[in-house]
């Protein structure tokens, strides 16, 4: 349902070029295939022996390109056998990289609202924040947030921008599918995985929380007795237990009804990660337990010296609990003048996907980072891209394949494609011209762009700045071009410049824009008569 999709997979495209041949046991195995067996000796021995890629020539755009549709994610050169032969496999790899890295943008997208850039998120510095105590020094009460978490209100710029994280290895199509489902969302946007074997390969962020069934474990306080942890304001040797602690504020608060298995189970979980205490409060009731003994304990580790860091709702109405969730923070940090309970995340999974989150903006809700997995993966909305992989010229001779279906049929010949901007910054379309055309498109002139079909829809287009969208990537003998490889990193950042610098209506959720992907004049022409000259003249009697 989106109007364009991310470029990914290239890297891994030009690991299989780099790589491909045929082994000896991959030839003994055809050789006794049923479908070869009628084969000469020579088709094994010869042709398959020394069959690789040093003939072949690819043309790609930047991974982490925006793309449109009939503009090229990748131009094959090739000699027809090997080229026929690698269709497959290109297609594998860059079919479910580009979904996922698209889906997980789209989701960034929404979960940050109408505001995409990061820096715009950023928490404002404390001294911008309302005071906290009136002119008689009396702590004011915290307001609640509904009004100024909805998505355009007036502390909407204030806010953080919500991070996205993602939870799907448990749910991805096997092993593979997961750690490609890691790699790419990050591309998309996605701040890190749950998934550590990702993280260590691809040098990742990571990120997670401990399961219901950790909390669960835990039975009764008797089971902390004793745990104890550093006291970072202490002596250098100095351990702390913390139940007894944790008791005092329980009973200064006036929350002795809270789970005690559960209270219990952060206690033992703060003593094993005091720097990175965030806890699953849901398993038994999210608000009368789970966040009041999370509270607790995060006031005792404050008292230590150590920085809690938030909490996690995986179930119900996500909206409410966050800004209870936070209005109980806030409440807590004017009580007691602690300031780390303005800064808690709150994070929120459970079966999120893109309508959710664009759901949660118009509802409002103090959710900071949501955990993303299984419609992250499986890529709910679109389970398949649909890229294909179509031959538009041989021998020099431009071929066309024809449809009944206008959007299947092929603009014929090898083209150049080059993405023209306006003055506004963002893209106004994508140009295809014939490769031997004498005057590409330039900056300040005047460029007639066509659409491929309709002729009387065309358009003028003097661009600001002009990009050649396709670069040599792989050049046959001598492999891959030196520079053409980004890392992670700068992908994700590619990914993130251009969102920032595209028209707000491409980015809708219902009815996006469409961006023209227009054809230049002789391109025009010589698609239409290609067309006349490959369809059959019927005849009537």
């Amino acid at each position: 349902g989106g109007s364009y999709p991310v470029f990914a997979g290239l890297d891994e495209v030009l690991k299989f070029l780099s790589n491909f041949h045929f082994s000896a046991d991959d030839i003994d195995y055809l050789r006794n295939t049923p479908q070869l067996s009628h084969c000469e000796p020579a088709f094994f021995d010869e042709y398959l022996a020394n069959l690789d890629c040093s003939e072949v020539i690819v043309h790609a755009m930047k991974e982490g390109s925006m793309a449109f549709p009939r503009v090229p994610l990748l131009t094959v050169t090739a000699p027809l056998g090997i080229g026929n032969l690698i269709e497959t496999t290109l297609l594998t790899l860059i079919n479910y990289p580009s979904l996922v890295a698209t889906n997980a943008c789209r989701m960034v997208v929404a979960a940050r609202g109408q505001f995409w850039e990061e820096t715009a998120g950023a928490n404002p510095p404390r001294a911008m924040l309302p005071p906290r105590t009136d002119s008689t020094g009396a702590t004011p009460k915290t307001p609640r947030k509904s009004i100024q978490m909805s998505e355009g209100g007036p502390s909407d710029l204030m806010r953080r921008k919500p991070k996205c994280v993602e939870f799907g290895l448990r749910r991805a199509q096997g092993p593979d599918g997961g750690f490609s489902a890691s790699k790419y969302s990050h591309i998309g946007g996605f701040h890190a995985t749950s998934n550590v074997l990702a993280g260590k390969l691809l040098n990742m962020p990571i990120a997670g929380t401990h399961a219901h069934s950790f909390v669960q474990s835990y039975t009764s306080l008797s089971l902390v007795e004793g745990a104890k942890v550093k006291n970072l304001k202490g002596g250098e040797e100095e351990m702390v237990e913390l139940l007894p602690l944790v008791m005092k504020y329980r009973e200064e608060c006036g929350w002795q009804a809270t789970n005690d298995g559960e209270l219990a189970a952060f206690v033992g979980y703060a003593c094993s990660f005091p720097n990175v205490f965030l806890c699953l409060i849901d398993t038994y009731d999210t608000i009368q337990s789970g966040l009041r003994n999370f509270v607790l304990v995060s006031l005792v580790l404050d008292d230590l010296g150590y920085q809690p860091r938030g909490i996690r709702l995986d179930s119900g109405d996500l909206s409410y609990l966050s800004l209870e969730c936070e209005y109980v923070f806030h409440e807590m940090g004017d009580r007691f003048q602690r300031s780390f309970f303005y800064d808690l995340d709150i994070v929120a999974s459970n079966d999120i996907n893109e309508g959710v989150l664009h759901s949660l903006n118009k509802q409002g809700h103090a959710i900071t980072m949501f955990g993303i997995g299984t419609n992250l993966v499986t890529c709910q909305s679109q389970p398949a891209l649909g890229c294909v992989y179509k031959l538009v010229e041989i021998d020099g001779e431009p071929r066309i394949k024809l449809s009944n279906d206008i959007e299947k049929v092929l603009i014929p010949g090898s083209k150049v494609a080059y993405r023209l901007f306006g003055e506004a910054g963002w893209p106004l379309l994508d140009l295809l011209v014939d490769k031997n055309e004498a005057e590409p498109p330039t900056e300040g002139n005047r460029t007639l762009c066509l659409h491929p079909f309709m002729e009387q829809k065309r358009v003028a287009v003097v661009p600001k700045r002009v990009v050649k969208l396709h670069n040599l990537v792989f050049d046959g003998k001598n492999g891959v071009v030196a520079g053409q490889i980004s890392s992670l990193a700068e992908t994700r950042q590619f990914v993130n410049e251009q969102i920032n610098h595209t028209r707000p209506d491409l980015l809708r959720y219902v009815n996006p824009g469409e961006y023209k992907v227009s054809v230049s004049e002789k391109t025009f022409r010589f698609l239409h008569q290609l067309w006349q000259t490959e369809t059959p003249v019927r005849e009537l009697r």
